[in-house]
């Protein structure tokens, strides 16, 4: 039997095996190697590894009703315009859109209301950062063709919306303003350089009424995660942790879980922004979580392993906000392709220090390019580790293991 074949069989037994608890540190085991790129393995094994779904198998046909219905309540709350909330006969899709609009709707919901109660003051407010939003997710992933392409599970109560202007998001956004929109990071200030301009900029074409792009649907993730969130709210940078998830969910073999890829990837989503919220918000910059602190983490890493690489940067000031900022932030999904991504991240989310293995991966990043970066000035480091050279991942991977 072949390598692969026995990690296949290892993946099988874990995974649908006839217990029905499932052995999570021996999944975590299995997918820090690598889960294969076959069957449901990788939607499933992160869905387990994020805390969506708990070790029981018996528990998630309930668990997985109960968050879908969930997340369907969220967009008509907070995405379908007032008067088409979960409340009017329009919520479901096959509604009257007038008998909605017409029940309930006061002097302090008319669309002109400037009042803080107002459901239509709240509506258009909403613009402020779904213009970044809109932004983001139309240049994510210009590599592949992915997020451009329609997906053959559009949201039904969005897209079949009869002529309705404001329930498909990208049509509140104003093309004059957003060529002028910046909405800032609640980070560090100065290390936002570069966050997203190893990418091209790429304006995706929205779909006709009755489909949907995969970055509108992305787009709608980072919408409810803004509303649901209003302390942190959107912040430049969260399109490249959701756009990974959402295209393993979306990408799903076993089409019952991938007619649920927007539901599903939404909870994965908000599990991991948990666990990295703090590298987004600038009061935390110096808590534990924080950002200042995996940088710092970082840099004595690289000061214990090669006192000579740190030394160097330290005389150039070639400080670590400048390129580990962004690769620690955004969990290296901008360095490289994104099948390499899915393979960093697999390791990542079944480490369960979780960002111990993701600093030694920074660490090694620095460490394999060593001849280079000692012979290079302080112009070219900076653009070798903001432009990271093409490499296999494994060999990035297999080194930072062998780092204590």
């Amino acid at each position: 039997m072949s390598i692969f074949k026995a990690r296949v069989k290892e993946f099988e037994d874990a995974l649908a095996g006839p217990q029905d608890v499932i052995d999570l540190k021996e999944l975590r085991k299995l997918a820090f190697n690598g889960v294969p790129d076959v069957q449901s393995f990788r939607a499933l094994s992160w869905k387990l590894l994020l805390g969506y779904l708990g070790p029981r198998r018996s528990s998630w046909t309930t668990t997985l009703a109960q968050k879908r219905a969930l997340y369907k309540q969220f967009i008509e709350e907070l995405v379908l315009p007032p008067g088409h909330s979960s409340n009017g006969s329009d919520a479901d899709g096959g509604g009257d859109a007038d008998k909605a609009d017409s029940g309930g709707v006061g002097l302090q919901d008319h669309p002109l209301s400037e009042g803080p109660e107002s459901a239509w003051n709240t509506f258009f407010n909403d613009n402020e950062f779904l213009l970044q939003i809109d932004k983001d997710v139309r240049r994510l992933c210009p590599d592949i063709s992915f997020f451009q392409q329609p997906t053959d599970y559009p949201c039904e109560i969005v897209v079949h919306s009869k002529g309705e202007h404001g329930r498909r998001l990208h049509e509140r956004v104003v093309p004059a303003v957003l060529s002028s929109a910046n909405v800032e990071r609640k980070g560090l200030g100065m290390t936002k350089i570069n966050m997203i301009t190893k990418r091209s900029v790429e304006n995706y074409a929205a779909m006709e009424e009755g489909q949907e792009a995969h970055w509108e649907v992305v787009q709608r993730i980072l919408f409810i995660y803004a509303k649901l969130n209003p302390g942190q709210g959107y912040v430049q940078g969260m399109n490249e942790i959701v756009g990974p998830i959402y295209y393993v969910m979306a990408s799903d073999p076993d089409l019952s879980y991938r007619a649920h890829a927007e539901a599903d990837c939404f909870f994965c989503f908000t599990a991991l922004m948990s666990e990295i919220r703090d590298f987004f918000i600038k009061t935390l910059d110096d808590a534990e979580g924080g950002i200042k602190f995996m940088m710092a983490r970082l840099s004595n890493m690289l000061k214990s392993k090669d006192l000579n690489i740190y030394e160097l940067l330290k005389s150039q000031e070639l400080h670590p906000q400048y390129y580990s900022f962004r690769w620690l932030t955004l969990l290296l999904s901008q360095e490289f392709p994104l099948p390499d991504v899915l393979r960093i991240w697999d390791s990542v989310f079944a480490d369960e220090q979780r960002f111990d293995f993701l600093i030694k991966i920074c660490c090694s990043m620095i460490l394999i390019q060593r001849e280079a970066i000692l012979e290079n000035d302080f112009a070219s480091n900076v653009k070798l580790l903001q432009n990271y050279p093409p490499i296999d991942i494994n060999v990035v991977i297999t080194h930072a293991g062998s780092l204590a």
